[in-house]
């Protein structure tokens, strides 16, 4: 029996379907993969990337943090923010690290340390599904929200 996931963020439904295969997300102590007949489980999100498989493809979303609930098959992340990979502009996304890394390398006055952090690990988990993304190359289908009639 395939899993049902939904990813939902403060804005937007990022995704929300049946038949997938497994999901892979960044927990609180670890990256772990959700699989059907998973046990019941309620964990923290760290900033990172997440993929999950439905009919052999793989397909990318960055996280910035949030909670996962995962019960009879079903799979719910309630994200902070969660990004599509076809929604991300990997430049943007490496200027976004840079000036963070930057930041956080100069110590200059007094800089929200935790700020800086957070928006650190968003920029490096954009840029590595951007990356996930490109390795994979073409075939990669859309994602939009299915059509409600």
């Amino acid at each position: 029996m395939p899993l049902s996931l939904q990813i939902i963020t403060p804005e937007r439904v990022v995704f929300e379907e049946e038949g997938v295969e497994s999901v892979t997300l960044p927990g609180s102590a670890g990256e772990l993969t959700v699989l059907p007949r998973h046990a019941p489980l309620m964990t923290a999100l760290q900033a990172g990337a997440l993929f999950f498989r439905k009919g052999g493809i793989e397909t990318d979303v960055a996280l910035s943090g949030g909670f996962l609930e995962v019960r009879d098959d079903k799979v719910i992340i309630l994200a902070d923010t969660a990004e599509r990979s076809e929604e991300i502009d990997a430049a943007r996304a490496e200027e976004a690290r840079q000036r963070a890394a930057e930041l956080l390398a100069s110590h200059e006055g007094e800089i929200d340390i935790a700020r800086a952090m957070a928006a650190l690990e968003r920029a490096e988990a954009r840029i590595r599904v951007t990356e996930r993304r490109r390795r994979r190359g073409t075939g990669v289908p859309s994602m939009e929200p299915p059509q409600r009639s």
